[in-house]
């Protein structure tokens, strides 16, 4: 049976499982436990790839083996995806591939623990101009402010933006108080002839897009 690096040689990064993937990053397992049976381990305790990757620091203090430096790894990987999104956002029309939009969003958004409210600001060709965190709020809500993402826009020069914000609690269905603040904003930005194309809600492992529900 082939370890994870051979496999890797032979077949390529797409051919691992997300236990192989993890074994490589970790490069080495703990005394009596092999890498692969730790990479299994973590798996198996946060439920998937994703959601060990966003885990607090708290949540390995039962996990033997993980240590500072397991930890420092994991960390690296997560915001060298975090960065490889952004810079494939930069490159794209974002209306044509939405699938990495609400990937970057996940990304960054998903492992807070306070509700963020962000922008994405594009070109007259949808292309991103800026992504930026507007506000920061607690726990369960956030104070918005229309007026400030129209003045970004028009320093930006933006002709449309995308929405989102998280939900902590890992549910991604939109609230009243949601609805009401994306027509405000709404309404804000096309007295400036700026469009929005969608506010999309981020949980863990979920979301809810506004132009897929036709709220917009």
């Amino acid at each position: 049976m082939l370890k994870p690096r051979e496999k890797l040689e032979q077949m390529g990064a797409s051919a691992l499982s997300d236990a192989e993937l993890l074994a490589i990053f970790l490069r080495t397992g703990t005394c009596g436990k092999p890498v692969m049976a730790l990479a299994h381990e973590l798996l198996a305790t946060f439920g998937s790839l994703y959601l060990l990757m966003s885990a607090e620091k708290s949540a390995f203090d039962t996990i033997k083996g993980v240590g500072n430096a397991k930890l420092a790894q994991l960390h690296a990987v997560a915001e060298l995806g975090r960065r490889f999104f952004h810079a494939q956002l930069a490159r794209e029309n974002v209306l044509e591939n939405p699938q990495l939009t609400q990937q970057y969003l996940q990304s960054v958004l998903a492992h807070q623990e306070r509700e963020i409210f962000m922008a994405i600001f594009l070109d007259n060709q949808h292309r991103v101009l800026q992504a930026q965190q507007m506000f920061i709020g607690t726990i369960a809500s956030v104070e918005v402010h229309p007026r400030e993402i129209v003045r970004v826009a028009l320093k930006l020069n933006a002709a449309a933006l995308i929405l989102a914000h998280n939900h902590p609690s890992g549910r991604a269905k939109p609230s009243a108080a949601d609805r009401d603040i994306t027509q405000r904003i709404k309404q804000a930005c096309l007295l400036m002839n700026i469009r929005v194309l969608d506010h999309l809600v981020i949980g863990r492992g979920e979301y809810v897009s506004f132009a897929e529900r036709g709220w917009l």
